[in-house]
């Protein structure tokens, strides 16, 4: 037995022992496929120092690294749009653009995507190639087609894929347009996180056909969400819960926020609800159901803490300030984003506050909406 075989099955059976493994195809998968190969280029890990996070490259030829492919975690692969591991050395402070997904949660989306033998799916994100070659693994190369954004990763996932063994239909290109000439598909799994479902991708899968993708925002909260495809076009399901977080498709990033707006400026009134409300997950996915082009930081001003929103496209503003047990708010420009967000909040507590697993999205044509039920 080779280490990395051992380390597969290692890896199959702790899946198992948390709960993220069920069927038997899936684990041999896991058991079958080599996560390594898909991290040949190397990945970053956090650096331990204080302040802003910080990146350092672990390279094949380091101790740990080929123990380190097989821990259930998410493994940044590139920073800030180009750079790989290999490019630098010492530590980067710039953000994480791409990784190779914790295997728990590829293999629990790839369970719940409740995949049948002979199925057609169409996955969006290739990223490193792991979860593609656990597909293909399951169903066969020639029933996977796979999209990925960036040039330079998907080459990698390429090679990655040709080394493992596999050799599914890879596109580079914009996943939110879906790829219509090998459509229709029995299944859509994204992994990359969307502020709204495409439409196209409804399009391109069949009646009775599933859809697998995170709805997030630009608050950063997120939730998975399994639609299935009707007869009329339209596509209906509801969250799954647990707190899944992606990072969101590239074209749906919002904008820079400039300069900041002049926050001393505005209407000024209390509010009932506190800024830091916004720190629990599910208020704060409500909150940007409320303002989905919001988003968030704070300013720390005179020894107070500032809580901003702001929406670039639209000019508007909301900073929230606490005095005792008194929280004021001001808001700015056409919108009133805090009013938008406390009213909605304020209407979802009152029907019980609901877990995100409670709530139901839509698609159609006409775009997205995302609802609760109550409790």
């Amino acid at each position: 037995m080779t280490d990395d075989k051992g380390l597969r099955l290692a890896l199959a059976e702790r899946l198992a022992d948390s709960g993220h493994l069920h069927s038997a195809p899936w684990r041999a998968a896991v058991e079958a496929v080599p996560r390594h190969e898909f991290l040949r280029g190397g990945y970053f890990e956090r650096a331990d120092s204080p302040g802003t996070t910080a990146w350092r490259p672990v390279l094949p030829e380091d101790p740990g690294w080929l123990g380190g492919c097989y821990q259930d975690t998410s493994l940044v692969t590139q920073i800030a749009g180009t750079i790989a591991p290999r490019d630098i050395r010492g530590e980067i402070l710039r953000e994480p653009t791409s990784s190779s997904t914790l295997p728990g949660l590829v293999v629990r989306m790839l369970e719940d995507l409740q995949v049948e033998d002979g199925n057609r799916v169409l996955e969006i994100g290739t990223g490193t190639g792991y979860s593609t070659g656990l597909l293909c693994h399951r169903l066969g190369e020639d029933l996977v087609t796979s999209m990925e954004v960036d040039p330079e990763v998907s080459t990698r996932a390429r090679a990655a894929l040709g080394h493992a063994g596999y050799a599914p239909f890879l596109i580079t290109g914009d996943g939110l347009a879906g790829h219509p000439d090998s459509a229709p598909y029995d299944r859509l799994i994204a992994t990359c996180g969307v502020t709204e479902l495409p439409y196209t991708w409804v399009e391109q899968t069949r009646p009775g056909g599933i859809i697998l993708a995170t709805l997030s925002g630009w608050l950063y909260s997120s939730e998975l969400a399994r639609l299935t495809v009707g007869e009329d076009g339209t596509a209906r399901g509801r969250l799954l819960g647990g707190q899944v977080s992606f990072m969101i498709a590239r074209p749906q990033l919002p904008p820079p926020l400039g300069l900041l707006p002049d926050i001393d400026d505005g209407e000024e009134r209390t509010t009932g609800l506190a800024a830091d409300a916004l720190d629990d997950w599910n208020t704060r996915f409500v909150a940007q159901l409320a303002a989905p082009h919001a988003q968030r930081l704070t300013l720390n001003r005179d020894g107070r803490t500032e809580h901003l929103l702001i929406d670039v496209d639209a000019g508007a503003w909301a900073a929230a300030v606490q005095d005792g047990e008194t929280w004021t708010v001001r808001q700015g420009g056409p919108a009133r984003l805090w009013d938008d967000i406390e009213e909605t909040v304020t209407r979802w507590r009152a029907d019980g506050a609901p877990g995100l697993d409670h709530f139901e999205v839509t698609v159609t044509p006409d775009g997205q909406t995302v609802a609760w039920s109550k409790v």
